[in-house]
């Protein structure tokens, strides 16, 4: 709803606006919220049973998913190389908000999640990167620059470090800590989530309106078919890995979202030839607002489905 109160205002050209500081701010709660449940849920005895392979699946996910991104791309879209790359890693990667949205409509539903799905999250932050590297260096040299600053934007990301690091003390934390911090972690989670798909719906109009000059028809019909495509594959790994009817559609949501935070600041490093134009637009305009109004809900209805 707040999403899509953002989108029409925008799009209607209303003076609506969230202050960057404040939605840095959210950006930075919502992270570590995320983080410091996940952590404090998997704290409980036996809550840690399938992680490591959870987390296994979701990163051969981040690693593999560029791949029929990037042969779409280059084939029925027909985009250039190293722009192809690019996009293609941001459908490997993951949504931090997308994520996030999915987590509080399963707790609005009441329905339970495995606690250690966050590390997931995280860890499906990078692969993707490394595989669109490869992509774009296919039959050319010197693709790639800036290999120390990208590694450093790859290994030391702010949103990859808040994340695991929140998760480790939420973890090492356990049941002592959550009676004092499940007012900032779950009480506060809602009304901030709401304010950032707020500010997430402006954003989504500003690149709309952008859009008819830099997205083509068939890049519109892939940031649709794509989420679609990881979300199927998603369901494979969440089924496969033994996740309940809540991490399955969560794991469905991961491999469906594009990230809109950790790869563009790589892929502005590593490839500045890509056009940054066509990647942001497509992974804001296109794909996050599927996800949220239509994405979500089919993906737990479909989860349902299959976990019965």
């Amino acid at each position: 709803m707040f999403f899509g109160l953002g989108l029409a205002a925008g799009l209607a050209r209303s003076d609506l606006a969230v202050p960057d500081a404040v939605a840095k701010a959210l950006s930075l709660y919502l992270m570590l919220a995320i983080g410091l449940k996940g952590g404090m849920a998997l704290a409980a005895p036996g809550a840690s049973e399938g992680l490591f392979g959870a987390l296994a699946l979701g990163i051969a996910l981040s690693f593999l998913l560029p791949l029929p991104a990037y042969a779409l791309l280059r084939g029925p879209v027909r985009l250039d190389r190293v722009t192809a790359a690019a996009v293609a890693g941001h459908y490997g990667s993951v949504s931090v908000v997308t994520y996030a949205a999915a987590a509080g409509t399963l707790t609005t539903a009441g329905i339970a999640s495995e606690g250690f799905m966050p590390a997931v999250l995280a860890a499906m932050e990078t692969p993707a990167i490394l595989t669109a590297l490869l992509l774009a260096r296919r039959g050319r040299q010197g693709a790639v620059r800036g290999k120390r600053h990208l590694a450093r934007e790859v290994l030391l990301n702010g949103s990859v470090v808040l994340l695991l690091g929140s998760f480790l003390i939420g973890w090492i934390g356990g049941a002592g800590q959550k009676a004092q911090l499940a007012p900032f972690v779950e009480g506060l989670f809602p009304g901030a989530l709401c304010l950032f798909l707020l500010e997430m719906g402006l954003l989504a109009a500003r690149q709309l309106r952008a859009a008819p000059g830099r997205l083509s028809a068939r890049l519109v019909v892939f940031g649709l078919v794509m989420p679609l495509i990881g979300a199927a594959a998603g369901l494979g790994a969440g089924l496969f890995a033994g996740l309940s009817l809540g991490g399955v559609a969560l794991m469905m949501t991961l491999a469906a979202s594009a990230s809109y935070i950790a790869v563009p600041a790589a892929m502005r490093l590593a490839l500045p030839e890509a056009d940054a134009g066509v990647y942001v637009t497509l992974s804001v305009a296109i794909t996050f607002p599927f996800n949220i109004v239509l994405g979500i809900p089919l993906y737990l209805w479909v989860a349902g489905l299959a976990v019965g």
